[in-house]
């Protein structure tokens, strides 16, 4: 049994270059998680992924509840099993699925009933039963069940929310007790309000967890108001803990993550955007569906090393999405992953050489020319 670690090896101003161990392996942060909500990165194999340099994947408790369901993929040996991933899995609690259903869900002290957005089928998910299904499915890194508040919200809400998150997180650690290979992350909670995100913080802290995440950004706030949040409650976490921003987000928005001290990321722009014809380069974001890419014989970024730059012309790209070609989302997602990872490689270095910010500065430079 390896249990889970974290080691702090370099800081360069509040940037941090770290090293998670786990029993399926060590992550290097900070680090981009693709996600693979249902158990599938879209458009990947888990091949490419590992090639592209992904150390670890998010699945969502929700959905894999819903569909297969957590005891068939228990019965058939996991989800790492599954679906063919050896490194680790960070699974969602699936809190902000059930949140996001609306009207189609009802929340008291003891959890949440919903109807299945799939069927309609009626469920009931509390703090412990979130900690079973995680379990069921053999991840990783599980997530504590929380409430993911919407933005705006009204301070009386968030407050009220709050409480009742550390609550929750509180039962999760009951459920899953520290010690063991699978690590329990903490979601800090408390809208936009520094006073509450101090006292969520202060309460987790308190509970005890083996990392710890700002829940409740990238939900419709400004960018600046996102990295006012950042610049506050990270650094109320931790020293000697990995610290995760969830569903964040833009290539600026991670420079700006990893500037304040966030070692983990996640978010589903690079996959969706690819679907949609949208990619990511140095020097900024590309449609590809554009008519001047039409006969383009250029690569998508000509500073870019990945597979897809190396063999594949804008024109062609484009032809593929135009045509409405499978080919064209595997490519796209390809490259889009692949940028992310290398961002995040390329902070990694920075960090270590004790010259981040320079690397942010060559980021926004490159983005002007």
């Amino acid at each position: 049994m390896t249990p889970f670690q974290f080691e702090l090896l370099k800081q360069d101003g509040a940037a941090r270059h770290g090293r998670i161990q786990t029993s399926r392996g060590t992550i290097e942060t900070p680090v981009f998680m693709p996600v693979g909500t249902q158990g599938t990165v879209k458009a990947v194999l888990p091949e490419a992924l590992d090639e592209l340099g992904a150390q670890i994947i998010l699945a969502n408790t929700y959905h894999l509840y819903l569909r297969p369901g957590h005891d068939l993929v228990r019965r058939l040996g996991g989800l790492h099993k599954l679906m063919n991933w050896s490194k680790p899995i960070l699974t969602d609690s699936g809190g902000f699925q059930v949140f996001s259903l609306g009207d189609l869900r009802k929340i008291d002290e003891d959890g949440v009933s919903f109807q299945s957005h799939l069927d309609g089928s009626k469920h009931r998910l509390t703090p412990e039963f979130s900690i079973e299904i995680q379990q069921a499915l053999g991840s990783d890194i599980v997530m504590v069940f929380d409430e993911c508040i919407p933005y705006p919200a009204e301070r009386d809400y968030v407050a009220v929310s709050t409480a009742r998150s550390g609550r929750w997180a509180a039962r999760c650690r009951k459920a899953l007790p520290a010690g063991g290979e699978t690590a329990l992350f903490g979601i800090v909670q408390g809208g936009m309000h520094e006073d509450l995100r101090r006292q969520s913080a202060e309460g987790l802290i308190d509970i005890g967890f083996e990392g710890y995440a700002l829940g409740g950004l990238s939900v419709g706030e400004e960018a600046e108001v996102m990295y006012e949040v950042m610049e506050y409650a990270l650094p109320l976490l931790p020293q000697e803990k990995p610290r995760y921003v969830m569903g964040v987000g833009t290539p600026e928005n991670l420079i700006e993550g990893v500037a304040r001290g966030c070692d983990m990321f996640d978010c589903v722009m690079p996959t969706r955007n690819a679907r949609n014809g949208v990619l990511f380069t140095s020097f900024g974001k590309l449609s590809i569906k554009q008519a001047r890419f039409r006969d383009d014989s250029q690569p998508i970024d000509p500073a870019c090393n990945c597979y897809v730059c190396r063999n594949y012309s804008r024109a062609y790209l484009r032809h593929l999405y135009q045509s409405n070609e499978i080919l064209s989302s595997v490519l796209n997602t390809q490259h889009n992953l692949y940028y992310y990872q290398q961002l995040m490689e390329g902070a990694r270095k920075a960090i270590s050489q004790g010259c981040f910010q320079a690397y942010r500065d060559d980021f926004y430079r490159a983005r002007q020319a």
